[in-house]
């Protein structure tokens, strides 16, 4: 596989940006890859990996760029790092991870290996919320997206991903974790509510015996069955709508 950094130009500076395609001229389709709040790491890397193996261009933005460059050493973690962590994802929102996505899509553009013109992403945890407004602000330049044990999908401020499927033009896949403090059943049921009201083409699956997290690894929350899924129905969604 052919794999680089670069410095992708957005209005607000250089976000470095992990690449990785299969080896060949392409085009390949694009899924773009955001992190969850501990950030860039080398596990999520090998899930770019995963899906370039899989005959797709994955993009990974460091989407804390704008706080310099941060790196956690989760095997220490503790409250400290916890509150740190707490702070720099709520150092985003949607209108700048929307500003630095067109920006990483212009980038995407001008890649001869990149075939650009829809695209999907996936999200877990913090980005889980995003996915489903870069689908919605983005409208038909996404062709689907994913959203991962997301927070914030329901809530009272305007751009609340529930509030704007009415936008969304692709398809969602929503992963759940069955035991989640962040998408308890009351935001299930109104999540379920909005999407049925907007018409989207959606699936909503609830992971049995999983907890929030349950895709990584190297988290306590790791749970094979559920992660294994998850990627599998992920890729499904990737053939169906971009191949």
């Amino acid at each position: 596989m052919h794999e680089k950094e670069v410095p992708v130009v957005t209005k607000h500076g250089r976000m470095p940006t992990f690449t990785v395609r299969p080896d060949g001229d392409g085009p390949y389709p694009v899924v773009i890859l955001y992190m969850d709040a501990p950030g860039i790491r080398e596990e999520l890397r090998d899930m770019a990996r995963r899906i370039a193996a899989r005959g797709y261009y994955c993009a990974l933005p460091d989407l804390y760029y704008r706080l310099g460059t941060i790196r956690f050493d989760l095997p220490r973690r503790d409250e400290r790092m916890s509150a740190v962590v707490g702070a720099c994802l709520r150092s985003l929102d949607n209108g700048g991870v929307n500003e630095d996505t067109a920006g990483l899509l212009a980038y995407l553009d001008g890649e001869m290996a990149a075939k650009a013109d829809k695209v999907s992403c996936v999200g877990f945890c913090m980005s889980g919320r995003y996915a489903i407004s870069l689908a919605a602000y983005f409208g038909d330049r996404f062709a689907s997206a994913a959203s991962l044990y997301g927070v914030g999908l329901v809530t009272e401020d305007e751009g609340s991903p529930h509030r704007l499927l009415s936008q969304v033009r692709g398809e969602l896949y929503f992963g759940i974790a069955e035991t989640d403090t962040a998408t308890p059943p009351e935001t299930i049921a109104a999540m379920r509510e909005a999407l049925a009201a907007s018409g989207v083409e959606h699936e909503i699956e609830i992971h049995p015996d999983s907890r929030h997290g349950y895709c990584f690894a190297a988290g306590r929350a790791y749970q094979p069955a559920a992660a294994e899924a998850t990627w599998t129905k992920m890729f499904n969604l990737w053939d169906r709508t971009l191949k």
